[in-house]
């Protein structure tokens, strides 16, 4: 059995919003660096699956913030596999600060697709030949939730140019965030509660498309849904601030 592998990081000017402190965005997309350094430190990254024409792929994601770290905050992520099958395995995060306070977590699934057909294939073979990277230490929050059904009472539109794509061709997480955020309000999105974000990819979107993308917004949560065809949800999400 492996040990849980810790990553360093700041808080640097172009990871924070007029606030000064951490976009959900910015810390989000630490999380995912960090998945990729791991499993390419540990010898199934995706250079050694693109050798085989396959990749990983993000399938569900699950993030909890705390509170949002100022700028220039140095803090730490430890990762860990708790997990494999044969379609999805699961990879955590813990966020903690120099003073050793943990102020985030998050909970992630991956597939492996054969990057020819774009279709899912047999990941149990990194279980067996890896499986002193499996950590039996459970993950740190709950995993992430399906969202079933979305009515969104807006909408709107975005055209997938190059800066939204990511090595697998199709459109990155962290733009799929984003393009969710910039549908809120300001002072939702900058106030200082907990937050947790769910968000489920059910189709890929690549380069040219039109997405639509609808808003469900609630109380202290709304609910996403992004479509490249205008009827068949990719991406489904929630994210949901909560009262302390």
């Amino acid at each position: 059995m492996g040990e849980q592998s810790l990553y360093n990081y700041r808080v640097e000017p172009q990871d924070v919003d007029f606030t000064l402190r951490a976009t959900l965005a910015s810390l989000g997309a630490s999380i995912l660096n960090t998945a990729g350094q791991d499993a390419y430190g540990k010898g199934f990254g995706v250079d050694v699956l693109n050798a085989e024409n396959h990749s990983w792929v993000l399938s569900r994601m699950a993030i909890e913030i705390d509170r949002r770290p100022e700028q220039y905050t140095d803090y730490v992520i430890a990762t860990w596999i708790s997990d494999y099958g044969r379609v999805l395995s699961t990879r955590n995060f813990t966020l903690t600060d120099a003073s050793g306070r943990e102020f985030g977590r998050a909970v992630t699934q991956w597939a492996m697709i054969d990057l020819t057909t774009r279709t899912a294939v047999d990941l149990s073979w990194v279980g067996r030949e890896h499986d002193d990277a499996v950590v039996p230490v459970p993950p740190p929050a709950e995993k992430p939730r399906k969202i079933r059904a979305v009515t969104p009472s807006r909408c709107t539109e975005h055209r997938v140019v190059y800066s939204d794509i990511d090595f697998n061709r199709h459109v990155n997480t962290m733009r799929y965030i984003e393009m969710m955020l910039d549908m809120l309000p300001l002072d939702l999105l900058t106030q200082e509660a907990p937050v947790r974000l769910d968000i489920h990819f059910l189709k890929e979107c690549r380069f040219g498309q039109t997405l639509t993308v609808g808003c469900e917004e609630r109380e202290q949560s709304a609910l996403f849904e992004i479509s490249g065809d205008g009827t068949t949800a990719a991406v489904r999400a929630q994210i949901e601030w909560r009262r302390e």
